[in-house]
């Protein structure tokens, strides 16, 4: 087993059966008797004969760096060779870690021009697990290598068991419920292992993924501890991606939501992702204007954000023709005339007769659809937290709105990405949802939806905001669409295990943490490398540790296999499933 937290990971099986591997053969051992990696690597790369027969003819090996097609096997030298030459960056850690991040081929050099270019970064074959709960906590994240834990990755990516379910509705709450294929769904977990979870029901069924993740500015909610913070960041886009990417049905869209901070790493992701070919177009959302406390800084003030969108597949995807309203001056100086009832037109040649006349046609303003949508996006302004500085109508949105701290996105915004992406009853996914504006507007503009949110403001937002919307809201969108009430919709959440104790041991105090080791010494959580007997013998040398070393002591003890239960383990007696939750979970998995 490799996992490890940042700065540090255990030594780990693979490693030492390919040291003794490569140390049976002389021409790998120096005088001094140390293992010549280059050598190692040359070789690898140049697909010598005698180290792939030394490689093949160990089970271990054999399993890691060899993939057998159409029953021959095929030795996988990249991997190999990163195995081989990570701890040359990062001693006693074997991962893809590196100190630089930049362009590379695909055999993993560097490079400035060439047609294979991929974003390289450290933790790149990990997976990071992302469990913030609060804006306010910075945590240890977990890694995951992918080559030398893959049955942790297995484990992890595993469907997990749903609970506290319950629908909502204009007329109340139902509890002890089934899931629906109709159902609109909104789930509160690690939004990696949700969806991990919604691929048993969802793969290639979802239309439309927006997503606002985190810009990773210092100032927002990625609040990850690590040193390497971008390549932390790109670790955890390329993780959910790679799912989302799963999700998306063949003419499906993806539109991701970022500033300048990361937007050109991200794009080189995206590309690697979802093929550059994919990729639609840049969209430029200008939220705002350069006056007030935005003009305090020399430099020309920053007034927009990026919205990346890619197709699943660009020659198969759906986009709908979308228009802008005209405004006001162009009404004026193009839609000059009247008629006798008072509709204003336009005059517009449709050439000459054959008198050489000009021929006129009347273009009626009410029957116009406006401006075909350019990439630049300048009508729609940003929502702020204090109500004082909302703009352009926003003053009517909601007190819960208002108490978030930060930046809205407004309903129009995504009103316009769901009409640009989707017809009625097309489904829509949205994975940092935030305080709810994705599932909101889904709502009113009849989308099935599903959206996913870690932050412990979940119920005190998105579950407050949808009920009002399903009894009626009339912020927003709702005018422009009609929006009167009615619908429902699904609230779950993922079963925690261990990550209940996480959150305990991160938060606690001192006197706290001796209590959370009574609770661990007696838990079946454990690692299976813990000694219970061990553990219950040295609470006072526990005791005597300062803060972090107990905080570190008690997440290292603790079976990473265990932060949330996995569905297949719902009939075990140990877990305590509660009736209504096997119910739901056997419906929502569709096994009833």
């Amino acid at each position: 087993m490799c996992y490890n937290y940042v700065g540090g990971c255990t030594m780990n099986t693979l490693y030492d059966e390919l040291i003794k591997i490569l140390m049976s053969e002389s021409k790998y051992v120096s005088n001094d008797n140390s293992l010549l990696k280059n050598k190692v690597y040359e070789d690898a790369m140049n697909m010598e004969e005698n180290l792939i027969k030394l490689l093949f003819g160990n089970e271990l090996t054999q399993e890691k760096f060899f993939k057998k097609i159409n029953n021959f096997f095929v030795f996988d030298k990249i991997e190999f060779g990163w195995v081989i030459n990570n701890k040359e960056f990062l001693p006693d850690c074997y991962t893809r870690f590196k100190n630089k991040i930049g362009l590379s081929s695909l055999t993993g050099k560097y490079i400035i021009n060439n047609d294979d270019v991929v974003i390289d970064f450290p933790y790149k074959d990990c997976v990071l697990v992302g469990g913030q709960t609060k804006d306010e906590e910075k945590r240890n994240e977990l890694f995951y290598n992918k080559i030398l834990a893959s049955s942790e990755i297995d484990s992890l990516f595993a469907p997990k068991v749903f609970t506290n379910a319950k629908r909502y509705t204009k007329d109340g709450i139902e509890t002890n419920i089934s899931f629906q294929s109709n159902d609109n769904l909104i789930v509160k977990g690690n939004n990696l292992l949700v969806l991990s979870s919604l691929l048993k029901r969802y793969e290639s069924k979802v239309n439309l993924i927006y997503i606002d993740p985190p810009f990773n500015t210092g100032s927002d909610s990625f609040n990850y501890n690590d040193r390497f913070n971008r390549s932390t960041w790109l670790t955890f886009m390329k993780n959910r991606l790679e799912l989302a990417k799963k999700l998306l049905t063949s003419d499906g869209n993806i539109f991701i939501h970022i500033d300048v901070n990361q937007s050109h790493y991200l794009k080189v992701l995206c590309d690697e992702i979802f093929g550059k070919d994919n990729f639609v177009e840049e969209i430029i959302w200008a939220y705002g204007s350069p006056s007030g406390g935005r003009a305090a800084t020399p430099k020309p003030v920053n007034i927009h954000d990026y919205i990346l969108h890619y197709a699943k597949n660009y020659q198969l995807r759906k986009q709908n023709r979308v228009y802008t309203p005209y405004s006001k001056k162009y009404i004026d100086e193009w839609f000059k005339y009247e008629d006798e009832n008072g509709r204003k037109y336009q005059k517009r040649s449709r050439g000459k007769n054959e008198n050489g006349e000009s021929i006129w046609v009347r273009q009626y303003l009410d029957e116009s659809k406006g401006v075909p949508l350019s990439t630049v996006w300048t009508d729609i302004k940003q929502v702020y937290a204090d109500p004082r500085a909302y703009a352009d109508g926003q003053e009517e949105f909601t007190e819960i709105e208002k108490d978030f701290r930060g930046g809205q996105k407004p309903e129009a915004l995504l009103k316009r990405i769901i009409e640009m992406a989707t017809d009625e009853r097309d489904l829509v996914l949205d994975f940092h949802l935030g305080t709810g504006t994705t599932c909101a507007v889904a709502h009113k503009m009849n989308r099935q939806y599903i959206g996913v949110e870690q932050m412990d403001y979940i119920e005190n937002f998105v579950v407050n905001r949808l009920e009002k919307v399903i009894k009626g809201d009339k912020n927003g969108i709702s005018k422009d669409v009609n929006w009167n009430d009615g619908g429902s919709f699904v609230y779950c959440e993922l079963k925690k295990l261990n990550d209940n104790y996480i959150e305990k041991i991160l938060s606690a105090t001192g006197k706290d943490l001796g209590n959370i080791y009574d609770e661990i010494s007696k838990s079946v959580f454990v690692n299976f490398n813990t000694s219970l007997q061990i553990l219950n013998k040295n609470k006072e040398e526990f005791n005597n540790l300062d803060l972090e070393s107990q905080r570190k002591i008690l997440i290292d003890i603790l079976d990473m296999n265990m932060l949330y239960q996995n569905y297949s383990d719902m009939e075990d007696n140990k877990y305590n499933t509660l009736a209504e939750d096997a119910i739901f979970n056997k419906s929502f998995y569709e096994e009833i």
